[in-house]
C-alpha cells in the first residue's frame, strides 16, 4: 500500500498547472501590493499608528521605519513581479515570502485570511522549482527546463487549496449561519440598493437560502473540481460565486486569491491544450524532474508535518468551549470566513498609585481609526492596549497600575452584552492558548429572539 502510494506520488506529472499558477500568483501581488501605494496604505497602516496589535509568541516583531517600510514593499512588488517571470526565482519566491510573511506579523488588526493563504503558498512557491517551465531561468539555462514534475506536488498544492474551501465550510454549519440567516441578513440587508439584486435581498427567505448555498459551496465544491465530468461546470459556479461575493461585500483580493488558485484542480496539462485552441504552441522543452525530486524519508516527514498542521490548526478552534464567534479563541488561522458581523466599544478604566478614583481612557488616545474599528470586538486585543496602558503610565512614573475594562459587543443581530469581566484587572492577566476566564460567557439571545423582541 505504501509503496503503491509512494510510485503514484512520484509519478511524472505536467507542470504547466503550476508553472501557470506561478505566473498568475506573481501578476495577482504584483497588483495586490501596488494598492498599498495607490491608497496610501503603507503610511495609514505601518508608519502612523504608535501602537501596533501583536500575534501571541511574535511580539518582537516591528515595523520598519520610512523609507524602509516602502521599500519593503517596493522590494515585494519586484520579489512578485519576478516570480510571475520565473526570473531569479530561487531568490525572488524566499525573499516574497519572508517579506510577505513579515508584513502579515506586524499587526493583528491587518489580519485577512486570503493573507494566511497568500503566506503559505508562497512557502510552498519556495521550496517547489515551478521555474522549470515558461520562465526566463529556464530560457537563461535549459539545465533548469523541465517538462514534468513529480506528481505529489501538484497534490500538496491542491490539498493547501482545498483546506481553504472545506475548514470554511465547516464553520458554517452553525446555528448562526444554517438557522438564523447570519450575518449575510446584515449584509445583504444593507445592498437593497443594487441595481436587479437589491430588490432580490428585500425577499425574507433570501438570506437563509444564500447562507445554505454558501455552507454547500464550501463542503463540496472541491469535490466537483476534482471529477472531470463536473469540473467545468464546478469552475464555471466558482467564478460566479466568487464574483458575486467580490461585488457584494468588501473582501478585499479573495476572490481573485481563490479564483486563481483553483486552477490547480484542473488537468495538470490545461495550459497546453487551451493554448492549442488559441491556435499557439507553449515552449515544450525540458526533462523530468521526477526522478532528482524524488522524497527521502525526511522528506516525507516534513510532509506530513505540514499537512497534519494544516489540519490540526483549523481544528484548534473546538478546544474551547463556548461561543467561538464570540470569545474568538481558536479563530485566527482556521479559515473561518465571513461568519459574524461584530461591533464593540471599549473605555478603559485605570487606577495607579493607591487612589480610589478611576481615570477614564479612550483607545483613540493610542489608536488610529482604522486599529480602533477592528479592536474594539477583539477580547485578545482589548487585553493588548490593556497592557500596553499600564506600561505607558508606568513609563510617566506612576505606581500600582490597575486597568480594567467596560467592553460591550453585539454579535450577527444580537443586542449588545458586556465582553469581558469588568472586575478583572487586565493589567495582571497575561494572555496564552489557555481558555479566558476573563472573557465573559455569550449572551443567550439568538438572533432572531433578538428580533422578535423588537418587534
Amino acid at each position: 500500500m505504501i509503496e503503491r502510494l509512494r510510485a503514484r506520488a512520484h509519478r511524472p506529472t505536467d507542470v504547466a498547472s503550476l508553472a501557470a499558477l506561478r505566473v498568475l500568483f506573481g501578476l495577482l501581488m504584483v497588483g495586490a501590493l501596488a494598492r498599498y501605494f495607490v491608497n496610501g496604505w503603507v503610511d495609514a497602516f505601518y508608519v502612523q499608528p504608535t501602537f501596533t496589535f501583536q500575534y501571541w509568541g511574535f511580539g518582537w516583531v516591528r515595523p520598519l521605519p520610512e523609507p524602509f517600510m516602502s521599500g519593503l514593499f517596493i522590494a515585494l512588488i519586484l520579489a512578485a513581479a519576478l516570480i510571475a517571470l520565473g526570473l531569479f526565482y530561487r531568490v525572488a519566491a524566499p525573499v516574497f515570502f519572508l517579506g510577505f510573511t513579515y508584513v502579515t506579523l506586524l499587526d493583528v488588526t491587518r489580519y485577512l485570511n486570503h493573507y494566511y493563504l497568500v503566506v503559505l503558498l508562497a512557502a510552498l512557491f519556495a521550496v517547489l522549482p515551478l521555474h522549470a517551465a515558461w520562465s526566463l531561468d529556464a530560457r537563461r539555462d535549459p539545465a533548469l527546463a523541465a517538462r514534468t514534475v513529480p506528481a505529489w506536488m501538484l497534490w500538496v498544492v491542491r490539498f493547501q487549496v482545498g483546506v481553504v474551501y472545506v475548514f470554511a465550510g465547516l464553520a458554517k454549519v452553525g446555528p448562526d449561519w444554517l438557522l438564523h440567516a447570519q450575518p449575510l441578513t446584515i449584509w445583504l440587508g444593507a445592498r437593497t440598493e443594487l441595481p436587479v439584486l437589491g430588490p432580490l435581498f428585500e425577499l425574507p427567505w433570501m438570506p437563509l437560502a444564500m447562507s445554505w448555498a454558501g455552507c454547500l459551496y464550501d463542503l463540496t465544491i472541491v469535490g466537483w473540481l476534482s471529477w472531470r465530468r463536473t469540473r467545468p461546470y464546478a469552475f464555471a459556479v466558482l467564478c460566479a460565486f466568487h464574483l458575486t461575493t467580490h461585488l457584494l461585500f468588501y473582501i478585499g483580493i479573495f476572490p481573485l486569491v481563490m479564483t486563481v488558485a483553483a486552477t490547480v484542480f484542473f488537468e495538470p496539462d490545461w495550459p497546453r491544450r487551451l493554448a492549442r485552441r488559441l491556435g499557439r504552441v507553449l515552449p515544450d522543452a525540458g526533462g523530468d524532474l521526477a526522478a532528482r525530486w524524488r522524497v527521502p524519508a525526511w522528506g516525507a516527514a516534513l510532509l506530513a508535518a505540514y499537512v497534519g498542521a494544516q489540519l490540526l490548526v483549523p481544528l484548534r478552534v473546538y478546544l474551547y468551549a463556548g461561543d467561538h464567534l464570540w470569545h474568538e479563541q481558536g479563530m485566527r488561522w482556521g479559515w473561518r470566513v465571513m461568519l459574524h458581523e461584530k461591533n464593540g466599544t471599549v473605555r478603559y478604566r485605570v487606577r495607579f498609585d493607591g487612589r480610589e478614583r478611576e481615570l477614564h481612557v479612550a483607545p483613540r488616545d493610542y489608536l488610529t481609526v482604522d486599529q480602533a474599528q477592528e479592536f474594539s470586538a477583539q477580547p485578545d486585543l482589548i487585553l493588548q492596549l490593556a497592557h500596553h496602558i499600564r506600561d505607558d503610565y508606568e513609563a510617566r512614573g506612576r505606581t500600582g497600575v490597575e486597568v480594567r475594562v467596560d467592553a460591550w459587543a453585539a454579535l450577527n443581530g444580537r443586542p449588545s452584552a458586556r465582553l469581558i469581566d469588568p472586575d478583572v484587572d487586565l493589567a495582571r492577566v497575561e494572555d496564552g492558548l489557555a481558555p479566558a476566564a476573563w472573557i465573559l460567557p455569550a449572551p443567550p439571545h439568538t438572533p432572531r429572539q433578538q428580533l422578535a423582541e423588537a418587534r
